[in-house]
């Protein structure tokens, strides 16, 4: 296919993705895609949500029906919740999502557009979906890594044996899934690591490892400035900085963070004659009053006003105007709050969250995606499983397959600290920890590589021309 012909009819892709990090991958991909000097005619689908993430995406309709489910999504995690959302009308939904997308196929065919496809973000759903919808298609594979099966050692021991009766060579993706990926029409399948795309290729699957979106745009809001003159003296003199991370949905999060401000009170304890700088990073769907009771049982009392502040040369920059005058002008702007105990202080921001990331050297961890990206930075993570419905037991375990060294599970609050202690007297083991998470999660930059690829397989760039790699 010539770029004249491309130009003539245009390339248009419909998305399908299944989640919020879902849908929040996925628009980084189009975002990149509509960089291109001809950008395809972009059309979304979020199939979990009412989709708010493509809010931000110019020129990019909803093609079908949406609707919030009880369980957030979540039904896979709990057969009471699956039974939620059939009652809240998911089959129906299902039903009416599939139309829709066969309208939209349809409909680019009886124009005479044959450049229409699909692009299927997140897990089983979104891929069948496309490969039912009848056009062209590929895959992102949000959700499943070989990591958790094995490592680059060898099998990984296991306390379930569902993978068990998987054909040789291994693979997290069941055969079935596999099946739709070996289809004519799926066209290329990105996988989140390098493990998982060597497994796939072997079995003729045209599976690609560009990297994990999740890790693009995490540039630091305000630069740190701290690797400069006498930065020894400051490494020795500054604060130990721990990132809290509860998750993002309610009511979770908030028993998520009773269990955070009790491992950060075993910190205080053991690190007494230490600075210490706790960054709560909050999600905007949360109530910061909310976690306030907690931290005042705990012991910690808000520091005079609410403001930010500066960590030695960096940390989350403090506003130019006094909070009265900036709530004043912006009344729905959340300010971070400002704690303080003994040495210690405590802020919980709900605007800064890559600065959150980067300013730590470790983070007491309890959510999903977040503490994939906190790991891909290249440092450690201290879980504590809860209750769920989504950070339970099993799905912690799971996640420490999946990173590795780099998450450390503990099973009481207690043991926090003491991990945290061993942490920073082994060296060795955390630069074990930072070479892990760049392995497991990929450099930045994805997003754009995932893009160029689509561009050379469905929109008529030269077919000769080498691929993107991982710089």
């Amino acid at each position: 296919m010539t770029t004249e012909f491309l130009r003539e009819l245009g390339l248009k892709l419909l998305c399908l993705s299944n989640g919020h990090g879902e849908d929040a991958i996925a628009l980084r991909i189009l975002r990149e895609l509509q960089q291109h000097p001809h950008p395809p005619q972009l059309a979304v689908f979020p199939l979990v949500g009412e989709g708010q993430a493509f809010a931000q995406l110019e020129n990019a309709r909803i093609i079908g029906p949406v609707q919030r489910m009880p369980s957030g999504g979540f039904i896979y995690m709990d057969r009471k919740e699956f039974l939620r959302d059939v009652k809240g009308g998911l089959l129906q939904l299902t039903v009416a999502q599939f139309k829709a997308i066969r309208a939209w196929v349809r409909s680019q065919t009886e124009s005479g557009n044959q450049d229409a496809v699909i692009l299927a973000c997140g897990d089983i759903v979104p891929l069948l979906f496309a490969w039912l919808g009848g056009a062209p298609y590929a895959f992102v594979g949000t959700a499943k890594s070989d990591y958790y099966l094995r490592d680059e050692n060898g099998p990984l021991p296991r306390k379930s044996h569902i993978f068990g009766w998987i054909s040789s060579p291994r693979s997290v993706y069941f055969p079935w899934e596999r099946w739709l990926m070996t289809r004519n029409r799926c066209r290329a399948v990105f996988v989140r690591d390098a493990l998982t795309a060597e497994t796939l290729e072997k079995l003729g699957i045209p599976a690609y490892n560009f990297g994990n979106p999740m890790m693009d745009g995490l540039e630091p809001e305000n630069p740190a400035g701290f690797y400069g003159r006498g930065a020894e003296l400051r490494e020795r003199e500054r604060s130990l900085v721990i990132t809290l991370l509860p998750g993002s949905r309610a009511p979770e999060a908030y028993a998520n963070w009773q269990l955070i401000v009790e491992a950060a009170a075993g910190i205080l304890s053991l690190f007494a004659d230490r600075k210490l700088l706790f960054l709560g990073a909050i999600s905007p769907e949360l109530n910061l009053e909310a976690l306030r009771p907690i931290l005042e049982f705990f012991g910690w009392r808000q520091d005079g006003e609410t403001k930010t502040q500066r960590r030695e040369g960096s940390i989350l920059r403090p506003p130019v105007s006094s909070p009265q005058e900036i709530q004043k002008e912006s009344p729905n702007l959340l300010l971070p709050l400002t704690f303080v105990q003994r040495k210690a202080t405590l802020i919980l921001t709900q605007q800064s969250f890559n600065d959150c990331l980067y300013e730590a050297d470790l983070a007491v961890a309890m959510a999903g995606t977040a503490t994939e990206q906190f790991v891909g930075l290249g440092k450690p993570a201290i879980a504590i499983p809860g209750n769920g419905p989504q950070f339970t037991p099993a799905f912690a375990e799971a996640q420490s397959r999946l990173l590795g060294p780099s998450l450390i599970l503990v099973k009481h609050p207690a043991e926090v600290a003491g991990t945290v202690q061993s942490l920073f007297r082994d060296p060795d083991r955390l630069q074990l920890i930072a070479e892990n998470g760049l392995r497991r999660m990929g450099e930045p930059g994805a997003a754009a590589r995932i893009a160029k690829c689509l561009i050379q397989r469905f929109g008529g760039g030269d077919s000769n021309s080498k691929l993107p790699t991982i710089q």
